[in-house]
């Protein structure tokens, strides 16, 4: 991969972080109104239809291009029921890891504390190079020097009580494994397809099955999602619409254990935010930062700085 695309793809993975730790506020403000089945559902399907201009400039783009039209070697449209299914199937595999990674977070969050949901959900940074092994996707030393400040820093940044497991942590370990296999989905279909499809299609997967689960175990209605409006226009077109594509797009022949590492600065990038936002006074609750949590802040940003460095010794070993 060039350095100039790798450099954009890191710009690209951590707008998306920035978003994802911006969006933390919403998140929890929408939830007050309504069931994880229901927010879910509606953000995900806003974002689908933020992103779907774009799946029909890309449309456009390649049928002036004359991609559609080409053929393989059988002499059928490489943009025909064959690519169709391919395109399918990747939104498919995507958009259901996806809903079951936001779906065990979601329930998880309700038995622990947000601090070690947080620490727990950002494990993927050990999960992914740990499954790249199985799927012969070599990791050089530095990335897995990188992931494990990256946990150390982390856990200084939200663990703020002695750690220990509960019921709900072991559903919130699980989701950090769905979000590591939903990496590694993401990872073996964008060389073959437009990052805009599969994110388009991953948000509508998502939007419609949790719907149906918010119509058998809930209640939604109008008034909730009049209450929520401005958390689900934030959270669905921004955290799913533009969030979910960038890390697409940008994860586009980046290695994966190193795009979870720069995914990681979300927490970060919340915690920051939120203190700002306290200092500010748009948030009321103290969110002070300790000494504790500035050093995590710093570990963490040293590991993505890191992993970015040795780019000659990085692509050598994967």
């Amino acid at each position: 991969m060039a350095k100039g695309h790798t450099i954009r793809n890191s710009i690209l993975l951590f707008m998306t972080a920035c978003i994802w730790g911006l969006a933390f506020v919403s998140q929890s403000k929408g939830m007050e109104s309504m069931g994880p089945f229901t927010f879910n559902g509606v953000r995900s399907l806003l974002g689908a239809a933020a992103v779907l201009p774009l799946v029909l400039m890309q449309i456009h783009r390649e049928k002036r291009e004359g991609k559609i039209a080409e053929t393989d070697r059988s002499g059928k449209p490489a943009g025909g029921i064959k690519g169709i299914k391919f395109i399918l199937a990747g939104g498919l595999f995507c958009g259901l890891a996806f809903t079951a990674g936001t779906t065990l977070q979601q329930i998880g969050i309700i038995y622990t504390t947000v601090g070690k949901a947080g620490f727990i959900t950002t494990l993927y940074i050990i999960f992914v190079p740990i499954l790249g092994i199985f799927l012969k996707k070599k990791v050089s030393y530095v990335v897995w020097i990188g992931a494990v400040m990256a946990a150390v820093g982390l856990y200084l940044l939200c663990m703020e009580e002695k750690f220990s497991l509960k019921p709900g942590d072991t559903l919130i370990m699980l989701c950090a494994l769905v979000f590591s296999l939903h990496i590694m989905i993401i990872d073996h279909f964008t060389p073959k397809v437009a990052g805009v499809y599969l994110s388009c299609i991953q948000l509508f997967v998502c939007g419609v099955v949790s719907l149906i689960f918010a119509l058998l175990l809930e209640a939604p209605s109008l008034l909730q999602l009049k209450e929520g409006l401005g958390s689900l226009l934030y959270a669905g077109i921004m955290s799913c619409g533009v969030g979910y594509t960038l890390q697409i797009v940008g994860q586009k022949g980046m290695h994966p254990a190193i795009a979870s590492l720069i995914l990681s600065m979300e927490s970060v990038v919340a915690t920051v935010s939120a203190f700002f936002a306290y200092k500010l006074g748009f948030l009321k609750t103290d969110q002070s930062m300790t000494g504790r949590q500035i050093a995590g802040c710093a570990i963490v940003l040293a590991a993505v700085l890191l992993v970015q460095m040795p780019v000659k010794h990085r692509e050598k070993s994967e």
